[in-house]
């Protein structure tokens, strides 16, 4: 790595937003001019986590991708909802398969450079100035995925809920899993009167990530997970000879805090810091693609790099919905009944993706009419 301390710009944070952007711009030839320094304490070097994701056709990431599957099901206390999926794709990346191949592509690129360093401040002047915990760098514009300190302080002014989960890969001596189709979510295992699922992702027919969620404004304790993943192994998969060969635990924010305006003319926010976590699902593989197209886009154009990123009809839907998941908990399950038994998955996809007609998305709101709705309507309106 060259001994440089300024940089064209500055990534903050080598996860999903900050390496997607470096391979944007290290497959755009607009950018070889430029020097480019991502900063991140950690080396990635481990699986900590999963993604997943669908999409019609061929993606960027089959290469790296370690399963697909054609066929999902919804199943709740009254409906099982089974869904041909075609012409979507369900995919699942791991992160060090990730991690892997975004350091392999950039390694041989001579104008980034990787600096295993914590970030402690960044500061606006002339420059933006990156101070870690043993240097100070300069850059012309930077990328930052840190969550803002304003967050912790402001978020219980806005709508706000938590998707939490813990997930055991697990492995059976019998062949007991369909390899064809995932899960998605089932919600008759529950914890209390809250919207809790279990997603199982089936590897092949005797490995599959099974996984507890919660969409709920409080943590439990791990080994709450750990009380239902056993449960639902036992009682529901009817699986009692296994061995558990990963563990995976998050928490993703749901909320329509703004983070987008901790953005400047010098400091873009991305990922998870920038508010590009789909706030009524958590997902954010494609939209992280997206939003770094985007980002492309407006610099290419010498424009504010935070332009347009977002669409306001859909920032509203995702408003009202964890309006009606943080007043009314115990109605996820009656939601997502309704949204995967009156629309089409295809639909519903096109709706996640905010890529649906406003036709579409009147007849979706509609499969959702109920009072709870009415009002978490008006009270966003």
């Amino acid at each position: 790595m060259a001994n440089n301390t300024h940089f064209d710009y500055i990534i903050i944070g080598n996860g999903l937003a900050g390496l997607q952007l470096a391979l944007k711009l290290a497959s755009d030839t607009f950018f070889d001019n430029k020097n480019i320094a991502l900063i991140d304490a950690s080396p990635k070097n481990s699986n900590d986590k999963t993604w997943s994701f669908w999409e019609s056709g061929k993606s960027q990431w089959d290469t790296i991708t370690h399963k697909t599957w054609s066929k999902a099901s919804v199943i709740t206390n009254k409906k099982h909802i089974n869904l041909e999926l075609i012409p979507y794709t369900y995919k699942t990346v791991r992160a060090i398969d990730f991690y892997n191949y975004a350091k392999q592509m950039l390694s041989v690129k001579e104008n980034f450079n990787f600096i295993i360093k914590k970030v402690e401040t960044v500061t606006e002047v002339d420059n933006v100035s990156v101070k870690t915990n043993t240097n100070t760098y300069s850059a012309s514009h930077v990328f930052d995925s840190r969550i803002p300190d304003a967050f912790s302080l402001l978020s219980k002014k806005h709508i706000s809920i938590i998707q939490h989960f813990k997930g055991w890969v697990i492995e059976t001596k019998k062949n007991v899993f369909k390899p064809d189709s995932i899960t998605m979510m089932d919600y008759r295992l529950k914890d209390g009167n809250q919207t809790t699922f279990t997603y199982v992702l089936p590897f092949s027919e005797n490995t599959a990530l099974v996984e507890f969620t919660y969409f709920t404004s409080e943590l439990v304790s791990e080994t709450t997970y750990d009380s239902f993943l056993k449960k639902y192994i036992s009682d529901y998969l009817n699986i009692e000879d296994y061995k558990i060969i990963e563990t995976e635990m998050g928490q993703i924010p749901m909320t329509n805090f703004p983070f987008e305006n901790y953005s400047t003319n010098s400091v873009t926010k991305i990922g998870t810091g920038g508010g590009w976590v789909k706030g009524s699902t958590g997902y954010s593989l494609k939209h992280t693609e997206k939003k770094v197209s985007k980002i492309i886009e407006n610099l290419k154009a010498n424009k504010n790099p935070s332009a347009r990123l977002f669409k306001r009809r859909f920032k509203f839907y995702d408003k009202v919905f964890l309006k009606v998941l943080k007043d009314e908990n115990h109605r996820g399950e009656w939601i997502f009944q309704q949204f995967y038994d009156k629309n089409s998955i295809q639909t519903m996809f096109r709706f996640l993706d905010e890529e649906s007609t406003v036709i579409e998305e009147i007849k979706i709101m509609y499969s959702l009419f109920s009072w709870s709705f009415i009002k978490a309507f008006f009270k966003t309106f």
